[in-house]
This record gives structure tokens, sequence and C-alpha cells, in this order.
């Protein structure tokens, strides 16, 4: 039996925290042939994940709050936002408007943002997984690192925290 505990976060927190990416994550996978690809990832509210959607092979992708509060948002095939959609644990699941989880299409284009320190999901999608093609990146979305990322990410999080969700980027 393995278990998971408030120290298990915190720790990945951490992690997160010293990782140039704001985020980290954990496989509870054994390896990338098992069938069923499950992991924590911490993220932080300055991470920047670029917009991306997964293939045919992968199917469904289901993630569910752990800790925190965070967003998940959708876009049509041009970048323009098509759902914006708050989900977390502990105090944020009373909220009336927000989730605890998702099922994501292959091809539905998203990206989650955090929107408060020590925020955790756990992801979980068909395996085996091949990190040579793990997810097709929008090219509409600004690249990972640049300087348009930070813009980008802010713009994000404006509409997140606004509730403007149909206006494109």
């Amino acid at each position: 039996m393995r278990i998971f505990s408030g120290s298990t976060f915190d720790q990945l927190t951490e992690s997160a925290l010293g990782n140039h990416r704001l985020r980290q994550h954990f496989n509870l996978h054994q390896n990338y042939q098992d069938p069923c690809q499950r992991l924590f990832n911490a993220i932080e509210p300055d991470s920047y994940i670029r917009p991306h959607c997964h293939g045919p092979a992968q199917g469904v992708e289901s993630i569910f709050a752990i800790r925190g509060l965070m967003a998940l948002v959708s876009f049509d095939d041009n970048g323009n936002i098509l759902q914006v959609q708050k989900f977390g644990a502990g105090r944020h699941a009373l909220m009336p408007d927000v989730m605890a989880g998702f099922e994501i299409s292959p091809s539905e284009w998203h990206t989650v943002v955090s929107m408060e320190p020590g925020s955790v999901l756990l992801e979980i999608k068909s395996g085996p997984f091949d990190p040579e093609s793990p997810k097709f990146l929008a090219a509409w979305a600004a690249e990972e690192g640049s300087e348009a990322a930070i813009g980008y990410l802010h713009s994000l999080r404006f509409r997140v925290a606004h509730g403007d969700a149909t206006a494109s980027i």
C-alpha cells in the first residue's frame, strides 16, 4: 500500500517552488508502459502550461483537484476561449461554482491555471505514454519560457478571475 498525506503534497509543492517552471509532477505509475498513467502535479500561480491537446491514442484525460484552486480553460481551434471552469479542493469544494475535476476529450485544446499557491492536481490518462509525442502544443499560444508567455498567462489569469471567457486573447 502506498499512502499519500499532506506532507507528500507539501514536499511536491516545495519541489515546484524550486523548479524554474514552478510546477513538479510525481508519477504514481511504475513506468511509461503502464496501461494507466497517474500522476500528481503541483502547480504554482506563475506556472505557464501552454495550451495543448492529446492524441486519440491517449484517450480521455481526467484531472481532479487534490489541494488548492485552479481553473481549466478550454479553447477552440483558433485559440478563442470556449469555457473557464474553476476546480478546487478543501474549502474551495464548498463553493457552488467550483468543481472537483474533469474529463477532457483527446482533441480538446486546454490548459490549467493555478489560482493559489500550493495547488495540486491528480491526472489520469491511458497508457502507454510515448515521451516523443505526449501532446500537441497550440501554435496560437505563446511558447513556454518566452517573454510572450508571461503576458499570455497574465491575460488568462485575468479572464479566470473576472469570468470573461468569451473574448479571444
